[in-house]
Parts: C-alpha cells; structure tokens; sequence
C-alpha cells in the first residue's frame, strides 16, 4: 500500500503541475495580441497593456520609419492581430498598402489623435481615433493635416495624449480588463509629469543664448515648441528627404551668425551631412540624440522614459555651459 500510495501521490503531483502548465499556456494564449508600427509606440502600449497585452513591433529599435519598406513577415504580424495601433499624421506612409495586403481586420487606433499639431497653424477635428483595417482609410489618419509635423511624442503632453488613446483602445478590444489598463496607465502617466518637471528643469539651467540646437531632420519640434529649444535642421520633417546645397548653405551661416554651439546626430541618420556642417560652421557636434526610434536593449534608450533623458542629457552636456 505504502508503494501504491507513493505513486499515487506522485501521479497526483505530476497531473496538478500539468494542469498547471496547461493554465499557464491559456493565460499566455488569452493575451491580446496588439502590434505598433514603431518602438517608440510599442514600447507606450506595453506600459499601459502590462501583462494582459503581447506586442509585436513593425519597425524596431535603431530604425526608421519614415522610409521603411515592409518586410514578407509583416503582413502575417498583422493579420494574426487583434488592435492595432499607429502614429498617424502621415508618419507611416507606408502602411495603408501593407494592412490591405495582410487582409488584416483588426481595429487601428491612431495614438496621436486628439494632439495639438504643429508647422501648421490648423488642426483638423473631428473622432478619427478608430477605423478598421479592412476599411478605405486602414491605418490612416484621413482627416490629418498632411503639412503637420508627424513627430508629436516629442512633447511628453502630447505623449500622455498617445497614453490616454491607448488606454481607451485597449479597454475597448478587451473589456475585462480595462480596469488593469486604466490602472497602468495612471501610474504611466505619473512618471510623465515627473519626467516633464525633469526636463523644464533642465533646460531653464541652460544659458537663453545656448538654446539653439541643429539636428539632422525635423524631428523635435514638438520639444522645442514645449520646453523652449530652438531646432535647425537641413532636412525635412520626412528623415528620406535630400538636404540641398542651399540649405546646407543657410544653416552654416546661420550657425556662424548667431553662434550656435552644436549639433547632433541622430541615430537614424546618416552622419556625414552633420559632421559637414559641424566642419565648415565651427560648431562642435554633440552626442547622439533619438528622434524616431528607441535603442536596443542595451543602449541608453530603450524605452519611452530612457530615450527622454538621454536627449536630455546629451543637451544638457553640450548646450549648458555658459
């Protein structure tokens, strides 16, 4: 009896760590299953979808979106999702063709909905926060201002706007847990006002006449505009766009004129245009700074957060001295 007990009782062992497993598996299966266009927002939805939300990124770390070319295993990605989430403002001009192709039905909220756009003056309204992949304007943003600079996670206010819509997204593909979302996103949404107190803090520690500023493209205006930085770039809002001669010209002498102390890199871009204008200005160039995407998970910035106050760092270091 005692042998028969034993097995018994390690029969019974093995069944329960089993059935154990198997309820592991589900609750990984019962996931949502969410896809962001970029890392940067990828990295917003998985703060606030925590542990109930599995999220796949189309254009990863250290890359960049403005030109990206879909990948085969793209389209499968987002035909297998249940949310999907984008930036809108025109920034993944890309991505119409690639949800049509995938036969995708899942529905897309548009993170940046409901901003305050800048390098236009007018801000089209009206709820365009949700469509559905399988209708005319999949993916899209139909009523943005195509003018309108696209980068407008760059202000963390803007960014607390990308957080509620993807609060309220979420909730509405999974119900049950929208108290879970909400309450993630409060918490996320604390560390972003003491995130903004870092950064006006900051810059108000840097001289008025240092806070001048050259990047490779248009990419921090939204920054600027919020914490008082003033941004030059030779290129466009669109990081594919060819600087011209012209331009280059403009910015050298601009830099010589009002002595402005450095420029940036950005991670994304290819450095030769800055290290020319660095050459010929005089200006000193400062360190690597990031626009459209996060780092891997071993750089200085991998998250949301991370990217934040190493911009700001690299600022700080370059531009406050007085």
């Amino acid at each position: 009896m005692r042998g028969y007990g034993a097995r018994h009782f390690g029969a019974g062992i093995a069944l329960a760590l089993a059935v154990l497993g198997l309820a592991g598996r589900a609750e990984a299966a019962e996931r949502l299953r969410a896809v962001a266009t970029f890392s940067i927002l990828g990295d917003l939805v998985r703060q606030v979808g925590g542990e109930r939300v599995e999220v796949a990124t189309l254009v990863g770390p250290d890359a960049d979106a403005h030109g990206y070319s879909p990948a085969p295993g793209d389209g499968r990605i987002l035909s297998r999702a249940e949310i999907v989430f984008v930036n809108g403002l025109g920034f993944e001009g890309w991505l119409d063709r690639l949800i049509r192709a995938s036969g995708a039905k899942a529905p897309v909220v548009v993170a940046a909905n409901g901003v305050r756009t800048i390098a236009t003056r007018h801000d089209h309204a009206g709820d365009h926060g949700h469509a559905h992949a399988g209708e005319a304007e999949a993916g899209a943003d139909p009523h943005a201002d195509p003018h309108a600079d696209p980068h407008a996670w760059q202000s963390i206010a803007n960014a607390k706007v990308y957080v509620a819509n993807i609060r309220d997204g979420l909730a509405k593909a999974d119900p049950a847990h929208a108290e879970d979302f909400s309450r993630n996103a409060a918490a996320y949404l604390a560390k972003l006002d003491a995130l903004d107190g870092e950064v006006r803090a900051a810059i108000a520690a840097i001289p008025p006449e240092h806070r001048r500023v050259i990047t490779t493209h248009d990419a921090f205006g939204y920054f600027g505009a919020a914490y008082g930085l003033r941004f030059i770039a030779p290129q466009g809002v669109a990081n594919e766009s060819e600087a011209s001669p012209r331009s280059v010209a403009r910015i050298i002498r601009q830099i010589r004129q009002e002595q402005v102390p450095a420029v940036f890199l950005e991670t994304i871009a290819d450095p030769r245009l800055m290290e020319q204008i660095a050459r010929e200005s005089g200006a000193k160039i400062g360190g690597r700074v990031y626009s459209d995407a996060l780092s891997g998970p071993s750089g200085p910035a991998p998250t949301y957060l991370d990217m934040m106050r190493s911009n700001l760092r690299e600022f700080s270091a370059a531009l406050g001295r007085g």
